[in-house]
């Protein structure tokens, strides 16, 4: 094997390994009312610079990376996760 092919067959494997981490990444899905006061991942409201702003517990326009499916099924004291912001 020259070295060529030797890079080539490095760049496959390389691109494999890549591949199959991504694949076993979970799908996550933004959960509105259901993190804990400072412990959002974003969107907290205007004036906000994201990630840790949430001033209430479940506060209804901060969100919380969940994994994919499970929101509409978190209950809270609040009523159950969103998938889009509440008042």
């Amino acid at each position: 094997m020259n070295i060529t092919q030797t890079a080539a067959a490095a760049a496959l494997a390389f691109t494999l390994v890549s591949v199959a981490h991504a694949a076993d990444k979970p799908k996550t899905e933004k959960c509105y009312g259901v993190s804990l006061a400072g412990k959002n991942d974003c969107k907290a409201g205007a004036g906000t610079s994201c990630a840790g702003t949430s001033v209430k517990d479940y506060q209804g326009n901060a969100w919380k990376a969940v994994k994919a499916g499970t929101c509409t099924k978190i209950k809270t004291p609040k009523g159950m996760g969103s998938l889009t912001p509440q008042a």
